[in-house]
């Protein structure tokens, strides 16, 4: 077992509850993109509930929405992460930061995609 593991059951679910939370005040503060992805869901979701579609095809138009904002943390978590490690110009660092971009490109992509799909 790991010593730099934590806390175990209600302890470790709380420790964990504010990580996140705190994970997701950093993107926000820090990351113009993410604001601009939370301001996308917040006309999109509650827009799926004036749309005549089915619940299903509402669950999915919400996911792919949120999908987004999944990848865009992620994508900055690689980031920092990189950024972390050196600011030096490297080929491998350009290589994580531009697939970080294309999988935030591609769920973007998604989202018109699903919502041209279900809508059309």
């Amino acid at each position: 077992m790991s010593p730099f593991k934590g806390q175990t059951g209600l302890k470790r679910i709380l420790n964990a509850s504010g990580y996140s939370l705190d994970g997701l005040r950093a993107a926000f503060t820090g990351e113009a993109a993410f604001r601009q992805l939370v301001l996308l869901n917040v006309v999109l979701i509650p827009l799926t509930f004036f749309l005549n579609v089915s619940r299903v095809e509402q669950a999915v138009l919400i996911a792919v929405c949120l999908l987004a904002l999944i990848v865009e943390l992620l994508n900055s978590a690689v980031e920092a992460a990189i950024d972390r490690i050196s600011l030096e110009l490297h080929p491998l660092s350009k290589n994580a930061k531009d697939m970080g971009s294309a999988a935030q490109f591609v769920a973007l992509s998604m989202i018109g995609l699903v919502w041209a799909v279900i809508l059309l």
